[in-house]
């Protein structure tokens, strides 16, 4: 690898030119992203991939009438303790708000490179170029936001924002209700069934760990595993797994935590028991006003759903621990 002091005035406009095209196609790659999601934003995306052909028109023009027309082999990442883009528009289903904070930071690193690749040029018209290059990025945010202005009318952010909202929901909301659920209620019945029949704090808490943390994974392989969002638009798998299994464990490990109270300690096994059914009420009612909140579920029918089923639940698993 090079170190960019080393690098002669043909190499520096080659990486430039080769940045601009890679950036055209990354904001392409984010227009073609939104456009089904975010179209007005999607049309923003298109302007600024515009703006950077012309500026990789520019520079190959002034490195044509200077070197002829062969660019030579490198890239930014031949040169030493250069930036990289992180690939992030590979993946489907971006949320909008990364996005933007992806395209923010290849100006700034675009900045830097032509503001760095200025001062080391010695040809006046080449470092002129770069400089005025170096303000346009800058500016950039500035010329995104008009862009922005031009193109996303109220009406068209309502609906991004609608369109956002929708996204958290798929993504993080109804992944982690899902475990949440699965959690709190799944690991009643052998937590308690555990509880009854050895009426031993510490053997009951490892059961309840193993149950939600085996839970968690369950569900995190199980949520991860049942579609790439590719066609339901429910995000990245990833994230939906994750969500899903830590608030699986999160929910089984509530009502667990309890029965670390010490065996030694007076009346230790109805004290952790009351205090874990204490959890497992406020666990139920949590359930029940995020699916009230979040799932359009009047809240009434939610609790009903959600307290009743859980109840049910800890009474089959206080008969099976008490048989």
């Amino acid at each position: 690898m090079k170190n960019f002091s080393d690098l002669t005035q043909r190499e520096v406009l080659a990486i430039a030119i080769a940045s601009e095209e890679e950036d055209n196609r990354i904001y392409t790659s984010f227009a073609e992203e939104l456009a089904d999601r975010y179209p007005a934003t999607s049309k923003v995306f298109e302007g600024m991939a515009a703006e950077e052909d012309g500026h990789r028109r520019r520079l190959l023009e002034i490195y044509q009438a200077r070197f002829g027309s062969n660019l030579p082999a490198i890239r930014r990442e031949d040169v030493k303790g250069f930036y990289s883009r992180r690939p992030i528009w590979l993946v489907k289903n971006l949320p909008l708000d990364m996005i933007r904070h992806q395209a923010e930071a290849m100006e700034a690193d675009s900045q830097r490179f032509y503001l760095q690749a200025a001062e080391a040029s010695q040809d006046v018209g080449v470092r002129k170029l770069l400089g005025d290059l170096a303000m346009v990025e800058k500016s950039h945010g500035e010329r995104a936001n008009a862009l922005a202005e031009a193109i996303l009318t109220e009406s068209a952010r309502e609906a991004e924002g609608r369109t956002a909202h929708k996204l958290f929901v798929l993504q993080y909301v109804q992944p982690g209700l899902a475990g949440l659920m699965d959690g709190s209620v799944s690991t009643l019945a052998p937590l308690f069934a555990a509880a009854f029949a050895t009426q031993n704090n510490w053997s009951t808490f490892l059961v309840g760990l193993a149950a939600a943390v085996g839970a968690g994974i369950s569900m995190a392989i199980a949520e991860a595993l049942s579609d790439d969002g590719s066609v339901t638009g429910r995000g990245a798998p990833v994230i939906r797994g994750l969500v899903c299994g830590a608030m699986t464990s999160a929910g089984g490990l509530g009502h667990t935590l309890p029965y670390l109270v010490p065996d030694s300690w007076p009346h230790a096994f109805w004290t952790a028991t009351s205090i874990a059914g204490v959890v497992v009420f406020f666990e139920l009612w949590a359930i029940a006003y995020i699916r009230a909140r979040y799932m359009d579920t009047p809240f009434l029918k939610a609790v009903a759903q959600i307290v009743v089923g859980g109840a049910v639940v800890l009474a089959v698993g206080i008969l099976i621990g008490g048989a």
